[in-house]
């Protein structure tokens, strides 16, 4: 994820899909053709073909599984960067065992993002959407802890100018506070909390992510929390993810991967609340 990403909108993408797995790349295949009309999916079953479909004709992302029958998934994806047509292909590692390698520092940084198998095709059709065919707007209300005013202020424009009621919040006993409040209402208090790890006062991001998910008892679905660090430790970016951040952005922060990321985290969450405000309503 360190590369910049230089997004290509598209209202008729190619998206190349490499699996080992038929089974994978029908179903992957059935949802995108489902949900990206006038998409069209390229199909490989290995490294191989996926190489030489790459020099048969323009791709606009790639996603990939990680353990293909013929090369490892990031074997393939440097392939890519370095023989792709255009200046920069979108390549989304698709896995259920992102986890591990990222705590193995196995990625590489020839792709762009991860996605978990666990969360599901439909979930990775909304994940793609968000690199293909980009929204200029969101809805939703962002809990944003930065203490930094220069960054704070700049980001928080930055979220606005996409539709976003932004909170912020200087520390993160300022949010616990803010959080707290919400909680005793009976309510969440934000649709998302995006913060950084580092930040001064006694509590750090990390320190913050834990109270929410075991103080508030608000799970992943129930509030997202989107994680930005400059820390490029292996162990401690695991730590994060183990702790329940829905998913970490590198610093420096690019806006349009921030804002993928993000986009994607309201949609999964509101997707995942319905059916209890549906319950409630009953």
């Amino acid at each position: 994820m360190n590369d910049v990403l230089r997004h290509i909108a598209s209202d008729n993408p190619r998206v190349m899909v490499v699996d080992g797995s038929k089974v994978a790349r029908t179903l992957i295949a059935r949802v995108l053709e489902k949900d990206l009309p006038g998409a069209t999916v390229v199909a490989c079953a290995s490294g191989a073909e996926a190489e030489q479909a790459l020099h048969a004709g323009v791709v606009d992302l790639v996603t990939t599984a990680l353990r293909l029958p013929d090369m490892d998934g990031a074997t393939l994806a440097a392939y890519v960067r370095e023989h792709a047509p255009q200046a920069y292909i979108p390549i989304i590692a698709v896995s259920g065992d992102v986890q591990e390698r990222l705590q193995n520092r196995q990625l590489g940084d020839a792709i762009t993002d991860y996605f978990d198998k666990a969360a599901g095709y439909a979930a990775l059709s909304d994940f793609i959407r968000g690199y293909v065919q980009p929204s200029d707007h969101a809805e939703g209300t962002v809990l944003y802890v930065e203490d930094s005013r220069v960054v704070a202020l700049a980001t928080n424009r930055m979220l606005e100018r996409y539709g976003l009621t932004v909170h912020m919040a200087g520390s993160a006993e300022e949010a616990v506070e803010f959080l707290a409040a919400a909680h005793e209402r009976g309510e969440a208090g934000a649709d998302l909390v995006l913060t950084d790890v580092s930040l001064k006062g006694e509590m750090s991001g990390g320190d913050l992510l834990e109270w929410i998910r075991f103080d508030l008892e608000l799970g992943k679905g129930r509030l997202p929390v989107l994680v930005m660090t400059g820390d490029e430790n292996p162990a401690n970016q695991a730590a994060l993810l183990k702790a329940g951040a829905n998913d970490l952005v590198e610093k420096p922060v690019e806006e349009r991967l921030l804002m993928t990321k993000l986009m994607f985290q309201l949609r999964v969450g509101q997707r995942q609340r319905q059916p209890t405000a549906k319950s409630v309503r009953e």
